[in-house]
């Protein structure tokens, strides 16, 4: 162990992987460690079940009817790829995606009035959908078509808007769409967790609005997929890529002590040997003092015999909570997912109800999501801090990632790991360097 490596990676969450993936295809001799004995971090997928019963502390083994253990890979953090997404280009560009299957989530839904409402997915469900009445659908749709054409390097586009100062209110009152409609389409469509958006520039909503409709228009059903066996598959596959680089693995590791030399990082100490390097990258945890807490997200893993009500039976989903419809300033998310996912034994569902706490009862908080699931087998609830580096690691060239936020995609990640690249490399981060440029040694092609 008492080498010199370029990058030190403390930590195998999802940010930690891909930064060592990459990384290792750039040439750089990566030592990858972790002091848990499995892949994943904060964002690993839990087998067997009775490892998640232990983590979560409830007393007794899972019941029979929860059927085999090793049937059950349960997320810790609930999220989805959008089809069209920063992620799915990673794995892409990168060939992780022959390590993965994924499939298509059946639906998206929103919560309106304490019911729940497919978010129309074409022009034709838009057309049927009851959460508009006809006039606001064709000033809906007419913004659709708005959004579709616009393009930020084309002012012919632009229909007197202006995308760096307009802000997105002004674009509404433009199409004169009501409050129903502005909720499910910044929360639901643009995927925005608060309402601080509206007073923005329209620019980053039409995007993320565009983004939406083109993941849609690849699959049909809904913008998301999901991989089989969970999300802790993820991790693996990119692992796998700094492997093939000549990363070098070490899980179980405990981390003694981040060597600092004249405030620069200079090596890891584990097990009494030191490990040198000229950069560090590591999840918060590793590095308690040189974080500050900017919240907490509220998470309980529920599992349930039955499809959610009103989502015609479907065995995945995602329903947005939008925040006005529950008096709240955030968002609640519910992700669900099942055994066709290979992730919960037959016939069993797993849905993971998450949100940003506002108040000192936070299970209170996401009552009206848990009544959607009603009845719940078992429920798993974790309340986990919001952690953020406090400097950008340029002096101690330690770099550190964000915790994962309530957020049910992953593209607030991956904007995490293109800076935390940025500030590594001093270059903009760019998919073409994630391009592989050796195949596989394991026999896959």
């Amino acid at each position: 162990m008492n080498e010199e490596y370029d990058v030190i990676v403390l930590g195998t969450g999802l940010t930690e992987c891909i930064l060592s993936g990459i990384m290792s295809v750039n040439g750089k001799k990566v030592l990858h460690m972790d002091r848990n004995p499995y892949y994943g971090g904060e964002s690993a997928s839990i087998t067997p079940l009775e490892d998640l019963y232990k983590r979560f502390k409830i007393p007794g083994a899972p019941p029979a009817s929860m059927g085999r253990g090793r049937d059950w890979n349960v997320d810790l953090i609930p999220k989805f790829l959008m089809a069209n997404g920063q992620l799915v280009k990673m794995l892409l560009y990168t060939e992780v995606t022959r390590y993965l299957d994924f499939k298509v989530t059946e639906g998206s839904f929103v919560y309106k009035g304490g019911k729940i409402y497919k978010v129309p997915s074409t022009e034709a469900e838009a057309l049927a959908s009851s959460l508009m009445g006809l006039f606001e659908k064709r000033r809906f749709r007419k913004f659709l078509v708005y959004v579709a054409n616009f393009d930020e390097n084309d002012p012919r586009t632009f229909e007197g808007i202006d995308p760096k100062k307009t802000a997105m209110r002004e674009v509404y009152k433009k199409f004169d769409l009501g409050q129903d409609v502005i909720d499910f389409t910044g929360h639901a469509l643009a995927l925005y967790r608060t309402d601080d958006y509206l007073d923005q520039p329209c620019c980053e909503t039409i995007n993320r609005i565009k983004l939406y409709s083109e993941s849609l228009a690849r699959y049909g059903k809904s913008p998301y997929l999901y991989p089989l066996y969970g999300l802790g598959e993820l991790p693996q596959g990119f692992a796998r890529l700094s492997a093939i680089y000549g990363g070098t693995y070490m899980l179980n590791k405990p981390i003694e002590e981040i060597i600092v030399q004249d405030g620069k990082v200079i090596g890891v100490k584990s097990e009494g040997e030191v490990a040198r390097c000229k950069q560090l990258i590591c999840d918060p945890s590793y590095v308690k003092d040189r974080v500050e807490k900017v919240g907490q997200v509220v998470r309980v893993i529920c599992i349930l015999s039955h499809p959610i009500k009103n989502t015609n039976d479907a065995n995945s989903c995602q329903i947005i909570i939008p925040q006005n419809q529950v008096n709240r300033k955030s968002d609640i998310y519910v992700c669900m997912i099942s055994s066709a996912h290979n992730v919960a034994a037959q016939g069993k569902y797993i849905a993971i109800v998450s949100t940003t706490v506002e108040t000192k009862e936070p299970e209170k908080e996401i009552r009206p999501a848990l009544e959607l699931l009603e009845p719940i087998e078992q429920k798993f609830v974790s309340i986990s801090d919001l952690l953020v580096p406090k400097d950008l690691g340029t002096e101690s060239q330690i770099f550190i990632s964000r915790t994962y936020d309530a957020t049910t995609h992953f593209e607030t990640t991956c904007d995490d790991i293109k800076d935390i690249y940025k500030r590594m490399t001093g270059s903009e981060f760019d998919f073409e360097e994630m391009k592989r440029k050796k195949n596989d040694i394991y026999g896959e092609d």
